[in-house]
């Protein structure tokens, strides 16, 4: 529902969580083969995009974190400005660790009050945050 709602509103989403033009569409390798399209918040900062596995609190990773360990690469779908079509952008995959993801984790609290809730019902879980930063693609020409 989320997938459809973020695909037919030009990368706007409201319901059934409001996401605004802030969520990203992963597209994460299973270990079948196959891919699996996680609809995540992705904050971006500085030209590449954040994406928290929070599980909504879960003291268990989502499954789909394990994926992405795995992957060097992935596409990701996001939105541009009002009026633009959605994008689809390799990104390479980077797990913070430390004071970097500390400090991603603060914004990601700041941007969704619900992200600090989820701390209460974590168990002690440390959420797993992943960079995901553009690859250049070589000239087709």
């Amino acid at each position: 529902m989320i997938i459809d709602a973020f695909r037919t509103g030009e990368g706007e989403v409201h319901a059934p969580v409001d996401f605004g033009r802030s969520l990203g569409l992963l597209h994460i390798p299973k270990k079948d083969g196959t891919i699996a399209l996680t609809p995540l918040m992705a904050l971006e900062e500085h030209g590449g995009w954040h994406v928290v596995a929070s599980a909504a609190g879960s003291p268990r990773h989502p499954a789909w974190t394990f994926g992405l360990r795995r992957a060097d690469e992935i596409d990701l779908e996001v939105a541009g400005d009002l009026g633009e079509p959605i994008r689809v952008v390799r990104v390479a995959v980077t797990e913070l660790e430390g004071a970097e993801r500390d400090r991603v984790w603060e914004t990601f609290k700041q941007a969704g009050p619900s992200f600090a809730g989820y701390e209460a019902t974590a168990e002690g879980r440390v959420f797993p945050i992943f960079r995901l930063t553009p690859v250049e693609q070589p000239d087709a020409s």
